[in-house]
């Protein structure tokens, strides 16, 4: 399978939402808060598009341009999708924006326990801050993360 992706927008916010319900069925966001950042201006939120045209995968970045930080709101991908390199491929494109946006320091949470999150950050360079209690409600801890970001790294292309 393979995806395309996008920058989301709000005409997208039906898809996430059926999809933001169908992952996280007892704390999903409100359909307010997840137009909020779709629409907020310091916001960057790409889909992945299945070959159907199905949204499969959404991601968040917050980041205001000139203050040097960043956080990762959301990464967020169907079970159908799981396992293939969609949640890698959608965070370098958000380490990519964050990198346009001059953000030295990026930041995210990521419920403790979550295993296959947790390594993938930690493959892409984030280390481990501090455990937040009860971040994702009684007995869900979150893991705050950063990631000092590095510079692009470039080659010639090869002939």
């Amino acid at each position: 399978m393979t995806w395309s992706q996008r920058r989301a927008t709000l005409d997208d916010l039906d898809e996430l939402m059926a999809l933001e319900t169908e992952i996280y069925p007892d704390d999903a966001w409100s359909r307010e808060i997840m137009a909020g950042e779709l629409g907020n201006e310091h916001g960057y939120y790409l889909v992945a598009l299945a070959d159907d045209g199905a949204v499969d995968a959404y991601a968040g970045l917050l980041a205001p341009i000139g203050t040097g930080q960043g956080d990762i709101q959301t990464v967020s991908v169907a079970p159908r999708a799981r396992r293939r390199g969609l949640a890698r491929s959608m965070v370098l494109q958000l380490l990519n924006e964050a990198r346009r946006r001059g953000v030295e320091e990026l930041f995210l949470e990521v419920r403790v326990g979550n295993e296959p999150a947790e390594t993938l950050y930690r493959e892409l360079g984030f280390e481990d801050l501090a455990v937040r209690p009860n971040y994702y409600g009684p007995g869900a801890d979150a893991r705050t993360m950063r990631l000092i970001v590095p510079p692009a790294r470039t080659a010639p292309a090869g002939g």
